[in-house]
């Protein structure tokens, strides 16, 4: 009991009830050095070991080195004036999401809007942005389409791809619990990104949950919110912070030992727990510190056999080994037999999310969306056309439009009127 007792001190200053962990645990992010923001309204962030990040009103410029020159190596053009927002549609501690649509695309996106004048959250923005940059169309990971700085909100908005189909947590919140077969195909695609963070990346995410694994309405599952990952330079590095999630954070974590890229399977075991049994395996309403003795003290959860198949309890228990050199590596487990026992079963995966949701709802939101972008569209046209109509008449009352050129300028006037 003494021994709990001191862990109990030790733990207690990490966390603040009202603000989550305390600001003092630091961030090992890639440092962002510094950032200087230019007249003309150009963010430049810069990155020790990554460059720099050039974000205005026009979109991002990816530079090798600290120097602004040609060196460019991605430019990623999606600006403020090409954006028409219709909300938001979530938050969270550093950041607002809003739905938009890309003008020039007719695309719908998820737009992230992070404030860079303070410190944490410029850190974050930094790490999400270049781990998003690295990876940005990639299996099992949100679409990136890029970035843009708003001086007037002194704000960076991260153009994400919407999954329309929203979260795990949002489904079971609706379902209670998913089947078998569907968190097989599920996990198997969100294990790729994982695989694709820990061993090309050398990312650990720190902040795996169901909340940041989105699905759309296509079926197709991915990983969000990379702005507390960390960087690694290679296989055997190691984190020393205390970020993320409480809920499912691994045991190495909580202790603040080293850790790598383990902590994240832990996470994943939590989730895949949860979202096949319906409950989380901790008692989570009792306060942060009694959370963290469970998961230090209690025997690693198990789902009840005689409910669910070996396969699944199997991969939970490969997950949640407190001993974080004996839990398998995301490679490891795409060849498990719980990822592997559906692959031939035609898992429809889109015909169950778009179950899951009111379709009449879905419908009425896109219609509203398709509508007022729909309505501003004629209205620009509209506008040109007045616009250029009102031109073309200075012009041939000065003289400068004379012959054939006018009769047939004024036709297609005339059609683009009608």
């Amino acid at each position: 009991m003494a021994g709990l007792e001191e862990l109990r001190k030790k733990l207690t200053p990490l966390f603040d009830a009202e603000k989550g962990f305390s600001t003092g645990s630091t961030l090992d992010l890639d440092p962002c050095d510094s950032y200087t923001l230019s007249d003309s309204g150009t963010v430049n962030l810069l990155s020790r070991s990554y460059g720099v990040y050039n974000i205005n009103e026009l979109g991002l410029q990816k530079c090798t080195t600290l120097a602004v020159d040609d060196s460019s190596e991605k430019t990623y053009r999606c600006g403020s004036h090409e954006m028409r927002i219709f909300g938001a549609i979530g938050s969270g501690a550093s950041s607002v999401v809003q739905r938009a649509i890309h003008i020039p695309t007719h695309r719908i996106l998820a737009l992230k809007k992070i404030n860079i004048f303070e410190k944490e959250k410029r850190q974050q923005l930094l790490t999400e942005i270049r781990t998003l940059c690295e990876a940005p169309c990639y299996q099992g990971l949100v679409e990136f389409h890029g970035a843009f700085y708003t001086p007037d909100s002194g704000q960076i908005s991260i153009a994400l791809e919407y999954m329309d189909g929203g979260s795990l947590a949002d489904i079971l919140r609706l379902r209670k619990r998913i089947p078998e077969p569907l968190l097989s195909s599920m996990f198997q695609k969100l294990l790729h990104g994982l695989s694709y963070l820990h061993g090309v990346r050398h990312l650990v995410h720190r902040d795996i949950k169901p909340a940041n694994l989105l699905v759309n309405l296509k079926g197709e599952p991915k990983i969000t919110d990379f702005g507390i990952s960390a960087g690694l330079e290679n296989s055997m590095a190691m984190c020393a912070t205390f970020v993320g999630t409480v809920t499912y954070m691994s045991p190495e974590r909580i202790r603040n030992e080293n850790y790598s890229y383990p902590a994240d399977i832990w996470s994943l075991g939590l989730a895949l727990f949860e979202c096949g049994t319906g409950e989380f395996p901790y008692t989570a309403n009792e306060g942060p510190v009694n959370l963290m003795l469970q998961i230090l003290d209690d025997p690693s959860p198990t789902p009840p056999k005689h409910k669910f198949s070996p396969e699944f309890c199997s991969f939970i228990e490969a997950c949640l080994q407190k001993d974080a050199d004996a839990r398998p590596t995301a490679e490891q487990l795409l060849s498990h037999p719980f990822i592997t026992k559906y692959e031939d079963s035609q898992v429809d995966l889109a015909v169950f999310v778009r179950s899951v949701f009111d379709p009449t709802q879905r419908m009425k939101d896109l219609a509203d969306v398709s509508t007022k972008h729909l309505h501003y569209l004629l209205t620009v046209k509209r506008c040109l056309q007045y616009i250029f109509t009102y031109f073309l008449m200075d012009l041939m009352s000065s003289g400068n439009i004379q012959g054939p050129y006018t009769v047939k300028i004024q036709f297609s006037v005339s059609q683009e009127s009608n």
